[in-house]
């Protein structure tokens, strides 16, 4: 009883391995920028705003 050779699953693998990990990478990278990045700048300016209004 032999086994049949394995052709090909190192190759796919790998390029299945790279493109899901560079989707994965550039979905959380935009998740980030967008929900948390650009949220907390605009906090930060409403309070830097607040304090310039309350200086004069």
């Amino acid at each position: 009883m032999a086994i049949a050779p394995i052709t090909g699953m190192l190759r796919k693998r790998f390029f299945f391995d790279l493109s899901f990990g560079l989707s994965v990478g550039v979905t959380s990278a935009y998740a980030y920028w967008y929900l948390h990045h650009l949220h907390t700048r605009t906090l930060e300016q409403e309070y830097y705003l607040k304090i310039e209004r309350e200086k004069m």
